[in-house]
């Protein structure tokens, strides 16, 4: 887990191109960005640029971006990619970006909810996703097989990933991700790089997929448990257990009984590290064996 964030992009005192343009398509189409797919367009050309380099996109490469917008994005990726997989689930935006797009023969345009989707093979992900799908969207990713991606998440959230253990910010995210990729945090971005700039700024998020660093005996199981005992984040572990437990089929009684003699049970949720997570998984799983 890395926070390299050192400067934050350049903006400009004159409106951009790009927030020109974007004004000029959304009156011309009566458009008004709309707050439940959390529309805020990208406007700042040295943004998209600049996710461009980090990703290290190559002509070899098939790129998937998340929430096509207007496509200035799309516009940039076709010509340093072999090809680009770029899916917008707002339907009255389809009709702009089949025009802004038109003669771009490596653009395949998917309208849906990425998340709901069957696209398999991409190679890296470039994106300035909705704030609204950050959480569902980064699990959704690190199931995937992919090389590098880079996406915009808003600050408070890209800190929650590479957050350290027992702080505020430490959470089921940051477990995750520390389990599946390694995160860098690039770049703070102001919210004037968006039109309509949003409530918040945002952070350049880079993740790298990596061997997993602990093993566990039943990943499923283990998610399934930094799940639940996240939602009790500083009830000591003895009490946070005891959901899962209950879930899992072990009586109350017999619940205290293995929650109490958990090697962490003294410990608070937020206090333990992802590894300690590893090991209580697999020791619940052995003592959850024992009491059948």
């Amino acid at each position: 887990m890395k926070a390299n964030i050192g400067y934050s992009l350049g903006r400009h005192s004159k409106p951009s191109s790009l927030y020109k343009e974007t004004v000029a398509l959304l009156r011309q189409h009566r458009i008004f960005p709309r707050k439940r797919f959390g529309q805020n367009f990208a406007v700042d050309d040295s943004l998209l640029r600049s996710m461009i380099a980090y990703a290290d996109v190559r002509t070899k490469d098939v790129v998937l971006e998340i929430g096509a917008g207007l496509g200035f994005l799309t516009r940039l990726l076709s010509p340093v990619s072999k090809e680009v997989i770029t899916v917008e689930i707002d339907r009255k935006l389809i009709p702009i970006l089949r025009t802004q797009l038109a003669g771009l023969k490596n653009v395949n345009l998917i309208e849906g909810d990425v998340l709901a989707s069957e696209i398999e093979h991409f190679d890296k992900v470039v994106s300035t996703p909705p704030y609204s799908i950050s959480s569902p969207l980064l699990f959704w990713l690190l199931d995937k097989s992919f090389k590098v991606t880079v996406l915009t998440f808003q600050e408070e959230f890209a800190r929650r990933l590479t957050a350290a253990v027992g702080t505020r910010d430490y959470s089921r995210l940051t477990v995750a991700a520390y389990y599946r990729a390694d995160m860098e945090l690039l770049e703070h971005v102001p919210r004037t790089a968006f039109y309509p700039p949003p409530d918040v700024d945002s952070t350049i998020v880079r993740l790298k997929p990596k061997p997993v660093p602990f093993k566990v005996k039943d990943e499923e199981a283990f998610f399934e448990l930094v799940r639940t005992v996240f939602t009790q984040r500083n009830k000591k572990l003895r009490n946070a257990v005891k959901p899962f437990l209950s879930k899992h089929g072990v009586a109350r009684e017999k619940a205290r009984e293995l929650a109490d003699s958990l090697t962490f049970h003294e410990k608070r949720v937020r206090e333990l590290a992802p590894e300690d997570f590893g090991a209580l998984t697999d020791e619940i799983l052995e003592k959850e064996s024992l009491l059948r």
